[in-house]
C-alpha cells in the first residue's frame, strides 16, 4: 500500500481508505449501500489491514450512529493500527442545536462519536457540509479547543464550496486555530467538478483531498452499459433518484474509454477508474467500499500499478466536459494558470 501525506500535515494516509457506509443499513438509504453486521466489519476491517488499508472512514449520520457503533466494535484489540475518521453537521435529532457547526452541537457530536466508537480519540474530524449560519470563526475556536484537548487529532471539511473552505483557512491563519488539512470531496471521472475551483485551492493551501464516491455513485462498476441498465440490488438500481445527474451517452463513452484500458491493463473497470483518480493532484486517499470480501479485495487491486500517461489522456478525453465559469474564461489563458496545473 503507498502511503500519501494528510494535505501539509504530518499525518500519513493510506492511498486508499474503507467507508463505513456500508455498516448497519438502518434505513432504506443506506440498506442500499449495505448492511454489514460487526462480525462482518471485523473480517473486512482484517482484510483491509492485511493489505494495508488502514484509514476508516464514518459520519454520525451513517444509519443514525449505528455504522460508527459498528466500526468501535470490530476495531476492538486493533486501535492502534487504525486512523478512524468520522464526521458531523448534519441533523442527528429533531432538536434545534441537532445539526450544524455551532460549538454547542460539534462538542456535543464529538462525545457520542466517541461513545459509539468506543476511543478516546478521533484522528481526523470533518465537517460533513458548510454551515452558514455559524460564524466560521466559532466553528474553528472549537475544533482548535478539540485539538488542543486530545479529542480530535486532526479536523478537515466535506462538500465545502471554494469560497467557504478559503475563508475558514484565513481565519485560522488569523487566530491560530487548528488548519483545515482535508477536504472529503466527490471526485470520479464522471463528476469532475472538483478540478475547477477546489482542487487548485488544495494544491495553494495545502489541503489534501479524501475522496468519496471514486466509483461515480456506482456508475463506474462496469455493470452499466448501453442497453445494460443498473439491475435492481445495486446502489446505481435502488437509489438511482439520489447523488448528481448525469449525460448518459458521456457516461457511456466514459465506460468505452475504461473497458479499452482494462483490456489494454488486464485490470478490471472499477481498479482503472480508482487508479486514475490515485494518480490526480492534491488526492491524498481515495474512500472505498465493499459489501464483502470479493468487492474490497478487487478495490485494493487499484493500487501497486500505474497508468501509462496515453491511458490517463484517453481517460482525460472521454470524460472531458466544459467547466462552468469563470474556469473555461481563466483556461483560455494557460499563462496564467501554471501553478494550478491547468
Amino acid at each position: 500500500m503507498d502511503f500519501n501525506r494528510l494535505g501539509h500535515s504530518g499525518l500519513r494516509v493510506p492511498a486508499l481508505g474503507f467507508g463505513t457506509a456500508t455498516f448497519g443499513g438502518g434505513n432504506d438509504f443506506f440498506k442500499a449501500w449495505g448492511s454489514t453486521d460487526a462480525a462482518g466489519a471485523s473480517r473486512l476491517i482484517d482484510v483491509c489491514l492485511d493489505h494495508g488499508v488502514s484509514l476508516f472512514d464514518s459520519a454520525d449520520v451513517y444509519s443514525a450512529g449505528l455504522a460508527e457503533q459498528i466500526l468501535g466494535e470490530a476495531i476492538k484489540g486493533k486501535r492502534n493500527r487504525v486512523l478512524i475518521s468520522t464526521k458531523t453537521t448534519f441533523p442527528v435529532g429533531t432538536g434545534p442545536n441537532d445539526f450544524g457547526s455551532s460549538r454547542q452541537h460539534i462538542l456535543e457530536a464529538v462525545d457520542a462519536s466517541l461513545t459509539r466508537l468506543g476511543a478516546g480519540h478521533i484522528d481526523l474530524l470533518q465537517l460533513h457540509g458548510q454551515d452558514y449560519n455559524t460564524p466560521v470563526e466559532e466553528t474553528l475556536d472549537t475544533l482548535d479547543q478539540l485539538v488542543r484537548s486530545g479529542k480530535v487529532r486532526y479536523v478537515g471539511c466535506s462538500n465545502f464550496s471554494g469560497w467557504h473552505l478559503m475563508k475558514s483557512l484565513a481565519a485560522s491563519d488569523r487566530h491560530g486555530y487548528a488548519r483545515y488539512v482535508a477536504h472529503q470531496a466527490y471526485y470520479s471521472l464522471l463528476n469532475r467538478d472538483y478540478e475547477w475551483e477546489l482542487m487548485p485551492l488544495g494544491r495553494d493551501q495545502g489541503v489534501g483531498a479524501v475522496v468519496w464516491s471514486p466509483l461515480g455513485w456506482g456508475k463506474l462498476t462496469g455493470k452499466i452499459r448501453r442497453n445494460q441498465p443498473a439491475q435492481p440490488g445495486s446502489r446505481a438500481h435502488d437509489i438511482a433518484g439520489t447523488g448528481p445527474q448525469f449525460e448518459e451517452e458521456r457516461l457511456f463513452r466514459i465506460v468505452d474509454a475504461l473497458d479499452a484500458t482494462a483490456l489494454e491493463t488486464g485490470r478490471t473497470v472499477p481498479q482503472v477508474a480508482l487508479n486514475w483518480l490515485l494518480r490526480r493532484p492534491t488526492v491524498s486517499t481515495v474512500i472505498v467500499g465493499a459489501r464483502n470480501e470479493e468487492q474490497l479485495v478487487q478495490n485494493i487491486g487499484a493500487v501497486g500499478w500505474q497508468l501509462t500517461t496515453e491511458q490517463v489522456a484517453a481517460l482525460d478525453a472521454a470524460s472531458e466536459v466544459t467547466p462552468a465559469y469563470p474556469v473555461w474564461h481563466q483556461r483560455d489563458f494557460p499563462m496564467l494558470n501554471e501553478q494550478a496545473g491547468r
